[in-house]
């Protein structure tokens, strides 16, 4: 089959071709029917941090078909249409059972995307429903890592939400944080490339100010947040998000950061700041996210800025490290 595949540190990724899949007797073997190209995968290939090899396969953002089943495998049948969750577990355990599957002592994160084949176990696989496609399917994790974020932060209605970064998961929060009754929602970026598509997906204002990034916000709020969401993972941004907090309010990080990051923690106790990290999500709110586009949500659809062929991949993979003004790149192999 086609894949595309990390090579080294900061090197272009390539295509290749690779032997298919063959599933174990708990797997499937999925035909890639859409792939989104995450942020993360960009770190990977940029931070040595994530222990990537040469030869591994990125992309957990996918949907397709499952045409292929392990010999123990009796709840999914060849044909059926999924949204893969990109979270391996046991599928027995309490957290499994629960939908905290990224507690599960197997825990494991789920790649392979970039191919035209991948494996999954079934309780990975959510079934599409009958009005979502396979772009839906792709577009399913980063709404539950959005999701999920609000449920930790925990967002009440009449809440003065500022999400800063405009990238698909910040662009998700804000969408949330409008569907769930926040009163005011601003979004913050250092570059307009997202202006309109933040507004369309549910943001009252969107402000790019970078020499008054605090100044700007407030005046965008009508004062200072009740929330303030950091979705990008850059050095400096939570000692920002605490200047940009009323007394009392909420931090929830986001953004993956693996570098160290300073901030005055005086500012942080004198207005008694909640300092809340967010990372995966449960299977429930998985099946919500999906749920919500089966009932015919249409501002989720506007993160897919653009969709290519597999042998295009290389390519735009060094355009988005670069910096781009697309948003979610789905990959159609």
């Amino acid at each position: 089959m086609k894949a595309v595949t990390f090579q080294s540190l900061n090197q272009p990724l390539q295509l290749e071709s690779v032997p298919d899949p063959v599933p174990a007797e708990d797997e499937v073997v999925i035909r890639i029917g859409r792939c989104g190209i995450c942020g993360s995968d960009l770190h990977m290939a940029q931070d040595a941090a994530y222990g990537c090899q040469k030869g591994d396969i990125f992309g957990h953002e996918f949907a397709g078909e499952v045409v292929e089943t392990g010999c123990d495998v009796t709840s999914l049948k060849t044909g059926a249409l999924v949204s893969v969750i990109p979270l391996r577990s046991c599928g027995k355990c309490d957290h499994c059972r629960a939908g905290a599957v990224q507690w599960c002592h197997t825990f494991g994160l789920q790649g392979g995307g970039y191919a035209e084949y991948a494996v999954a176990r079934p309780n990975q696989c959510v079934p599409l429903g009958a009005d979502v496609s396979m772009d839906d399917g792709a577009i399913v994790e980063p709404l539950a890592v959005a999701l999920h974020g609000i449920r930790r932060s925990g967002l009440t209605q009449g809440d003065k939400v500022l999400v800063i970064g405009a990238g698909p998961i910040g662009l998700a929060v804000a969408f949330w944080a409008r569907r769930l009754g926040a009163a005011r929602v601003v979004v913050q970026d250092i570059h307009d490339f997202q202006r309109n598509r933040a507004l369309e997906m549910g943001a009252d204002n969107f402000v790019a100010d970078p020499s008054d990034p605090v100044g700007s916000a407030e005046c965008a709020l009508g004062g200072k947040a009740d929330i303030v969401f950091e979705c990008v993972g850059a050095p400096g941004l939570i000692a920002q998000a605490v200047d940009q907090l009323r007394p009392q309010g909420t931090v929830l990080l986001l953004g993956l950061c693996t570098g160290p990051d300073t901030f005055n923690s005086f500012a942080m106790l004198s207005k008694e700041v909640g300092l809340v990290t967010s990372a995966f999500f449960t299977v429930p709110e998985y099946e919500t996210s999906l749920r919500v586009l089966d009932q015919g949500a249409v501002e989720p659809r506007l993160l897919v800025s653009d969709t290519i062929k597999i042998e295009e991949l290389p390519d735009m993979f060094e355009r988005l490290k670069a910096g781009s003004s697309q948003c979610k790149v789905l990959i159609a192999p």
